[in-house]
């Protein structure tokens, strides 16, 4: 009597497993090269990523799949494309993939970059938005702005003359405005005994968090070699991790403190909100003290080498076209005369200033594969299929070199976008810096404050040169790949005043 219903059993496993191996057949995933066993496609992917992802879009069309060890990447390359990832499908493209950087340096996925798509992200994003990056709040820390703006000026003057290295100085002025938004003081300056860390182990523990967090490790790509850390990548997360955690304990220490025992007390800094959240009972997910830690991370880490990395390219940009100096100089002193300097809201009346900054972001995007997207269901996308689990990227670098979408797309020509209604806030998908969608970065609109305004004050208030001899033709324009892309070579530049003395004053 067993016989026959054991046989009957087997056989409808073995149907339901035929068919499985069937619909698997019909599916029609996005071209792409042929996988090597284990590594996949890793062989082809150089120490430039996008630039490798490029290349190989070049010949396998805007949309192409390719294997990183055991995970399927698919990689859009086009406005049609970022817009069917990020636009008509953003909800399904919301996730992020779980990988060493996001589990071992962001307190195990809890901020707000590497945490995956659900309600605690969906909160950490309405927090960002009402709360951290409320235009009320950026506008209350404008004076903050200001302060450092003339702190970098005034340094820049006091430097005149003699070759400097100006993303030293940029650096300093994004995290000093970072810092106290977010701490409520500096961390470049030097420090008191009490103080858990010296301005230059934070600026190496920042280095640090961006170089891991856009490497690519083996065993992200090849889970079961994970434990074997081949490239070491993990232990200096691990290191780097419980120097973060230390210094924000120590932060989040000294903010209970003053806290303690205040009536009604009005927050002073992003610090403050966050901690304030964390009391709130109505959230729908619990702000535990590890998340307060992430966020706190994630704000410093994301406000600082942006802006930074940015404004380095735009003046290697325009010192290898003195031409270009000489229209914005001409705007600048049309605009805003020689005697003061540049404020925020006067942006809008400087359209050649906002042109330069665009044409540097969309040759020079600091995220130049945005981050790293995971689909969270089967979608199809142009005819193909792409299935749950596949991690996706979306090259911004490719978008903005697209001869369909831009004359000449290699040279550097800020006029392009004049007269043109093309912004970065993620509506224009020929020009993402910031990303789109659900994951657009939720601190763009500060990172962009500051870098116009710092551009502009650079342009206004200095004639840049190279130093020596040193051609035009020779400034080297190569790049790094981490989580940003700044400059493989660092500028180093003079800078000249060209403003009367007393304007460097504080």
């Amino acid at each position: 009597m067993e016989t026959p219903s054991i046989a009957a059993w087997l056989l409808t496993v073995a149907l339901i497993l035929f068919s499985l191996r069937l619909r698997r057949r019909k599916l029609n995933p996005p071209p792409g090269p042929k996988p090597w066993p284990i590594i996949g496609n890793l062989n082809l992917i150089g120490p430039l990523p996008h630039r490798s992802l490029h290349a190989l879009s070049q010949k396998y069309g805007p949309l192409m799949q390719l294997r990183f060890g055991s995970f399927p990447i698919v990689v859009g390359s086009s406005v049609e494309m970022a817009k069917a990832f990020l636009k008509t499908h953003d909800v399904v493209f919301a996730s992020r993939p779980k990988i060493a950087a996001g589990k071992y340096t962001t307190y195990n996925y809890s901020d707000i970059t590497w945490s995956p798509y659900g309600p605690y992200w969906r909160q950490a994003r309405k927090m960002c938005l009402m709360e951290l990056f409320s235009a009320r709040r950026l506008e209350s820390y404008e004076y903050i702005r200001k302060e450092e703006m003339k702190l970098l000026l005034k340094g820049l003057y006091n430097s005149s003359g003699t070759p400097i290295m100006l993303k030293d100085h940029l650096s300093n002025v994004s995290l000093n405005v970072i810092s106290r938004m977010v701490l409520g003081k500096k961390y470049t300056e030097g420090t008191g005994e009490n103080e858990i860390v010296t301005p230059k182990e934070f600026k190496e523990m920042l280095d640090e968090l961006f170089l891991l967090n856009g490497v690519l490790d083996i065993g992200d790509s090849i889970p079961w070699l994970s434990f074997l850390d081949l490239q070491g990548y993990i232990k200096r997360m691990k290191v780097l991790s419980k120097k973060f955690d230390r210094f924000l304990e120590h932060v989040l220490d000294q903010h209970n403190a003053r806290r303690k025992g205040v009536e009604d007390y009005a927050a002073k800094d992003m610090v403050d909100v966050l901690l304030q959240l964390a009391d709130d009972p109505t959230l729908e997910v619990k702000l535990e003290r590890h998340g307060v830690k992430a966020f706190t991370q994630d704000l410093i880490a994301g406000g600082t080498e942006s802006s930074a990395v940015t404004v380095e390219w735009a003046i290697s940009e325009i010192l290898k076209k003195p031409e270009i100096f000489e229209k914005a100089t001409e705007e600048l002193d049309r605009v805003i005369g020689r005697s003061r300097w540049v404020e925020e809201k006067d942006i809008v009346n400087l359209p050649f200033i906002d042109s330069i900054v665009k044409e540097t972001m969309r040759l020079h995007p600091v995220a130049p594969m945005l981050v790293p997207r995971m689909s969270r269901e089967d979608c199809q996308i142009d005819g193909y299929d792409i299935v749950k689990g596949t991690r996706v990227l979306v090259n911004v670098w490719t978008i903005g070199r697209d001869p369909t979408l831009w004359e000449n797309p290699d040279e550097f020509c800020p006029d392009r976008f004049i007269g043109k209604d093309i912004d970065v806030k993620g509506t224009d998908y020929e020009l993402l810096p910031f990303g789109a969608g659900r994951r657009m970065c939720p601190g763009y609109a500060l990172g962009l404050k500051v870098i116009q305004s710092s551009l502009a004050n650079l342009l206004h208030g200095f004639t840049w040169k190279l130093p020596g001899n040193m051609k035009n033709e020779d400034l080297n324009m190569e790049e790094i790949f981490g989580l940003s892309t700044p400059k493989k070579i660092p500028l180093e530049a003079v800078a000249e005043p060209r403003l009367p003395p007393h304007m460097y004053s504080l």
